[in-house]
């Protein structure tokens, strides 16, 4: 797949995730997140290459699961010219980034939140970008109780929503961890409607 998305030309191999409608939200609002950012699931690296391609003074961090992503998302950063955007290969689950430092100003992740019986699983790593487990959450929970600690105080998180995952218990957990939380992109589809919730951290967390 090739297409062009706000000025960039991209290519994407069948064995990484095609953008979809979520992902150009991200996108689109990826491009307000400054400073250091990172992207958790960064796929092909659209939502990573536009915050950095708009920011051209901040540093982006994209990691992925799937080398196969990681290596199509440093091609189209080649691709496009865009030095200030990284990626490697990662599970977020498996490592403290930065030895456990809250070293990020903006956390992007648009998670799988497909709810998905045992039946429906995808054969190879294209699986990640879609299986939610059976309530659609069973990447986004782990991922809520761990992303806190790399963030800064006054830091944001990005985070794609569906109405198929129970986004009113998202909002509870994060609300929980002192974040003030507002929808800032929505689109409405005949099945679920998607959004990005912004949740920033507190300056004082202990206020």
């Amino acid at each position: 797949m090739e297409f062009v998305f706000e000025g960039m030309s991209l290519s994407i191999p069948d064995d990484v995730y095609q953008p979809s409608e979520d992902s150009f939200m991200l996108a689109k609002t990826a491009r307000k997140a400054k400073g250091n950012v990172l992207e958790v699931g960064c796929g092909s690296g659209i939502a990573s290459l536009a915050c950095a391609k708009a920011n051209p003074k901040s540093n982006t961090l994209g990691i992925d699961i799937s080398p196969a992503a990681v290596k199509c998302a440093r091609s189209n950063a080649k691709k496009n010219k865009i030095k200030n955007a990284r990626f490697e290969t990662r599970d977020f689950f498996k490592t403290d980034i930065f030895g456990g430092v809250g070293a990020f100003d903006s956390i992007l992740f648009n998670p799988p939140y497909l709810p998905t019986e045992y039946n429906e699983k995808l054969e190879g790593p294209l699986n990640f970008a879609f299986d939610g487990g059976k309530d659609g959450r069973k990447v986004l929970d782990p991922f809520l109780a761990r992303f806190d600690r790399f963030l800064k105080p006054g830091g944001s998180l990005f985070l794609v929503q569906s109405t198929l995952n129970n986004p009113k218990k998202t909002e509870k957990k994060l609300k929980a961890l002192g974040y003030s939380c507002k929808t800032v992109e929505k689109e409405e589809f005949f099945f679920e409607s998607v959004f990005i919730i912004k949740a920033t951290k507190s300056r004082n967390p202990h206020l």
